[in-house]
């Protein structure tokens, strides 16, 4: 199954000890199911002024934040058992070290869980960079609209794709043309 994944992080890479300091996220499984959870542990002062103007005005309240391993855990739980999952993001690589150090690192990974993610940003070039991104959502920056924008990208580049190699696509299933 696909998973449409966004993240937002506080990132301090001029600092000695430069990390990637996950903020919120949001998951969208092609099933229709959502997550979305924002952490307890982030440090505002990691964040920089962009993020403070355009992320932390969309968050929830502090007290409905949660640890990195709950978050963790419900992501696991989320996920379930899908030895087939596959994740995509827009710009993913720092989304995916943000996702992947929830459970310490790559390596440590649930059994299942790919040491990859796609990127929608680099799938759209391969396309040739048609005008096919839906619009951005109002709540930009928030993870879980984000993600949501996500699926749609992904559903726009798999039906380009489609269209152009001469198959039609319904309820998100290519088949090809009839000849006439």
């Amino acid at each position: 199954m696909k998973y449409y994944l966004d993240t937002e992080f506080a990132e301090t890479g001029k600092n000695i000890s430069p990390t990637i300091d996950l903020i919120s996220i949001g998951i969208v499984a092609e099933d229709g199911r959502e997550y979305y959870a924002e952490s307890s542990e982030f440090q505002v002062s990691n964040c920089n002024q962009w993020v403070v103007d355009n992320v932390l005005p969309l968050l929830g309240p502090v007290g409905e934040r949660k640890t990195r391993n709950t978050i963790r855990d419900e992501i696991t739980a989320f996920v379930g058992g899908d030895i087939l999952a596959e994740f995509w993001a827009y710009y993913a690589d720092y989304d995916w070290v943000a996702f992947c150090w929830l459970w310490g690192g790559m390596t440590d990974l649930p059994k299942g869980f790919p040491m990859l993610c796609m990127d929608l940003q680099q799938a759209w070039i391969q396309c040739g960079r048609p005008e096919i991104k839906p619009p951005d959502p109002t709540d930009e920056h928030n993870a879980l609209a984000d993600a949501r924008w996500n699926e749609q990208l992904f559903r726009a580049i798999h039906t380009y794709t489609c269209v152009t190699k001469g198959y039609t696509v319904s309820n998100g299933e290519a088949k090809p043309q009839q000849e006439r």
